[in-house]
């Protein structure tokens, strides 16, 4: 009896997401094998486990979203972020698509400081480029294309986390197109906190539209703040660890989880 009264008392383990979840992650997990999804979605797992809370900034069409949704399951929270109003709503309806509960999402670009700036999409043969749109701030916009400019609220990692009494965060995402620093920048006080596995994407191409830093640069920068740090790239199917950024990667992932 008394075996019985302490087994039952114990709290039951953290499971993964409905079926409907599950559906999701097999088809973006099975997509990344052909490179139709960023392959980097197969090693999720390995980083983000039931009832953790993550970030997906730049949820774009939901490619993360939907996979971290069944891997932290019930217990788990996904905040999903995006300044452009069409992925605002693709993402939105995904979510409750799959029906993700915990978290939330929100049409808004993080950066280094709260203010206020502006979304640009290329638009090339009459058709906006939306997986090329990109915050505006500093920007020389170069080439014949026209610039179709959306305004944006820009809040803080660090600012959201304190104003909304967010708890440990697990795991942050960022593809914002070379403006992944400033999200970053935003975030220290975050990262100095809970240590999150952060997987960035990190290309010189983007990031000279600032002309801040390079991919060398901002790697470094990195690695000196927080050394603990272990740098992989997904490669034949696992997290290979790395210590140079190279010009044909552009996902890489930061983490003392699997050290």
């Amino acid at each position: 009896m008394t075996d019985a009264a302490t087994t039952s008392s114990q709290p039951r383990p953290a499971s993964t997401g409905n079926w409907r979840q599950r559906v999701g992650y097999g088809l973006y997990h099975g997509a990344g094998r052909f490179d139709w999804a960023e392959p980097e979605v197969r090693g999720l797992d390995q980083v983000v486990k039931p009832g953790d809370t993550v970030l997906d900034v730049g949820a774009a069409l939901g490619m993360y979203t939907v996979p971290l949704s069944y891997l932290t399951g019930p217990t788990g929270r996904v905040f999903s972020v995006d300044p452009q109003p069409r992925n605002f709503h693709v993402v939105r309806f995904l979510r409750r698509l799959v029906g993700t509960k915990g978290g939330t999402i929100r049409r808004i670009a993080f950066g280094p400081q709260e203010g206020e700036s502006s979304i640009a999409v290329p638009i090339i043969l009459g058709l906006p480029i939306f997986g090329h749109g990109h915050i505006s701030d500093g920007v020389q916009e170069k080439g014949p294309h026209r610039i179709r400019y959306t305004p944006t609220p820009v809040d803080t990692i660090d600012a959201w986390v304190a104003r909304d009494g967010v708890e440990k965060v697990s795991f942050i995402k960022v593809d914002v197109e070379g403006f992944e620093p400033s999200v970053v920048e935003g975030a220290s006080a975050l990262i100095e906190r809970d240590r999150p596995s952060l997987l960035l994407e990190i290309e010189d191409r983007r990031l000279v539209r600032y002309g801040r830093t390079t991919a060398d640069d901002f790697h470094r920068h990195l690695m000196t703040r927080w050394p603990d740090y272990t740098m992989y790239t997904w490669v034949d199917g696992a997290w290979t660890p790395t210590d140079a950024i190279r010009p044909e990667v552009r996902n890489y992932l930061f983490t003392t989880r699997l050290s």
